[in-house]
């Protein structure tokens, strides 16, 4: 048993705010690559604005938790830096009558990101970045987008990572 404050409970409390951290940086991240697709902002700029202005931000009247400054960091450099390659992936795992660049803006922004970590973040688990772009993909959308986002990144994971994925 462990109370607050001892090594196995600070550790729990550690790996959460960690967990929420990578949380809110990937829907930290589909917003960034959105300005900056749109908004033609370089992307050091914007991730710097983001970190620096809308930390703290309320949503619904709750403090959101801050996110992982690097991973963030990561996301967008490789979103934007990666785009040619990371289209090219996911219109390989899109229907043959979609292309990426006739996708809604945010929910190319959140492919491309989901399919950034698929590809360059092995640490993370295919199952739980999926996961966590669904999530963020039911918090922009209320129609199909969701179960798009499922189909689309399963696809990439059976071609990206194929032993995680049976």
């Amino acid at each position: 048993m462990t109370t607050e404050g001892t090594p196995a409970a600070n550790t729990r409390s550690d790996n959460e705010q960690t967990l929420k951290g990578r949380s809110v940086a990937r829907l930290a991240a589909v917003q960034a690559l959105y300005q900056v697709e749109f908004g033609g902002g370089r992307p050091d700029d914007v991730v710097d604005e983001y970190l620096s202005h809308r930390l703290g931000a309320e949503i619904d009247g709750q403090r959101m938790a801050d996110p992982d400054p690097d991973f963030f960091r990561a996301l967008v450099r490789g979103g934007t830096g990666r785009q040619e390659e990371l289209d090219a992936l996911l219109k390989g795992s899109l229907s043959k009558s979609r292309e990426p660049s006739r996708l809604d803006g945010i929910l190319r922004s959140l492919l491309r990101a989901a399919a950034f970590e698929l590809l360059a973040r092995k640490e993370v688990p295919a199952r739980v970045i999926i996961s966590e772009y669904i999530d963020v993909a039911h918090g922009f959308f209320a129609g199909p987008e969701p179960g798009l986002v499922n189909g689309v990144l399963d696809n990439l994971a059976r071609h990206l990572r194929p032993s995680e994925v049976a």
